[in-house]
């Protein structure tokens, strides 16, 4: 599959395609969606001090000389561009790795890690703002390797576009993406062999590592800049709503809606990420399991999460249970697993949302 990622201009190479179009501050297209790259366009770019380009990587499938006239015809008349989505600037991700990780070493020092924190929150609103983003790539939110925190920005920046989807306001939405930074401050005070552990942890250690979103609350609680229901937020991201979570085992009417949206966020993002003792799902299988825990999640949250997650950006190349290679060409709210594709080959139409094509599924 075609996958979509951020570089700098100074990055770019001949041949490589634009993955979503370039405006200038005016707000006037540079460069459209699709273009190929050449020795202009790098030298255009570069002059005009342009910050961050979307482009396509992945399997080279996607070759004019493969696509059949019929499939060029119905990809121009199906396509329906992505709504906005969240996009973070190779500059804001380095000084929000920055901060992050300031964040995390200053966690004895709570007064200075929350200050670190809300300029991350800052960051990231005003990349929500600069789009008006209601969706998210996860792969284009990649600040660090290091998974603490990446798990941290995901877990924030998925909550706040879930709460921009709920329509939440922007003092709300700010809210939650400083819980989200914050859910796992705690964690620094687990010993390095239990959380860094490659393998299942005891039970002894398990309740050791619950423990950790009672320390974050703890770390933080009586900080000005905290609000109650930010902290409530954090001490409760890990309860469930048939109260098989934890710390208190809390039911679904005594858990603080915050901590039911960074639930959403924080499981799927575990789910999809590296860990020490896992490797990550795909976006797919991930995005399957999280459906499947209805008894555990809220319903709302995780709708609002379905109709936010941008699996399939339109323009991606997939591969189909039918063996064919597909491009997508529009995406469905609540569907992000069944987009409507475009056969390569063939030029047929798949509308994977359709009853029609239950049987037919994105392999990869």
């Amino acid at each position: 599959m075609i996958k979509i990622k951020a570089v700098k201009p100074s990055q770019l190479k001949t041949g490589m395609v634009i993955a979503d179009e370039i405006l200038d501050q005016h707000g006037r297209e540079l460069v459209r969606n699709g273009t190929y790259v050449d020795d202009f366009i790098i030298e255009r770019l570069n002059s005009l001090n342009v910050n961050t380009v979307m482009i396509q990587y992945g399997r080279p499938d996607d070759n004019p000389e493969d696509i059949s006239p019929e499939a060029i015809r119905n990809i121009q008349r199906f396509r329906r561009p992505d709504k906005t989505k969240m996009v973070i600037s190779s500059i804001i991700k380095e000084r929000v790795e920055h901060n992050v990780k300031n964040m995390f070493i200053n966690a004895n020092q709570p007064d200075v890690a929350v200050k670190m924190a809300k300029t991350v929150v800052s960051d990231l609103m005003d990349s929500i703002r600069k789009n008006n983003a209601i969706m998210l790539s996860i792969d284009d939110l990649r600040i660090s390797d290091e998974y603490t925190f990446k798990h941290s920005v995901d877990v924030a920046a998925l909550s706040m576009i879930i709460a921009r989807k709920e329509k939440l306001s922007e003092d709300q939405i700010q809210k939650i993406g400083l819980a989200g930074l914050l859910h796992d401050l705690g964690k620094t005070k687990i010993p390095n062999e239990i959380l860094n552990k490659p393998g299942r942890l005891t039970p002894e250690e398990f309740e050791i590592m619950k423990k950790h979103s009672q320390y974050s609350y703890e770390l933080v609680r009586n900080n000005p800049e905290v609000s109650p229901d930010i902290a409530i937020g954090i001490l409760q991201h890990h309860e469930k709503m048939n109260g098989c979570g934890y710390p208190f085992g809390l039911t679904e009417e005594h858990i603080h809606p915050y901590a039911k949206i960074l639930s959403v966020a924080d499981i799927f993002d575990a789910l999809a990420t590296d860990r020490p003792y896992k490797k990550a799902m795909n976006l797919k299988d991930a995005t399957d399991l999280l459906m499947t825990m209805t008894a555990e999640l809220d319903s709302f949250a995780l709708r609002s999460f379905l109709r936010t997650i941008l699996l399939y950006p339109v323009d991606s190349i997939v591969q189909l249970s039918n063996g064919e290679s597909a491009r997508v060409v529009s995406n469905h709210p609540d569907l992000p697993l069944r987009p409507t594709v475009v056969s390569l080959k063939t030029g047929a139409v798949y509308n994977l949302a359709s009853t029609k094509y239950l049987n037919l599924v994105i392999e990869s």
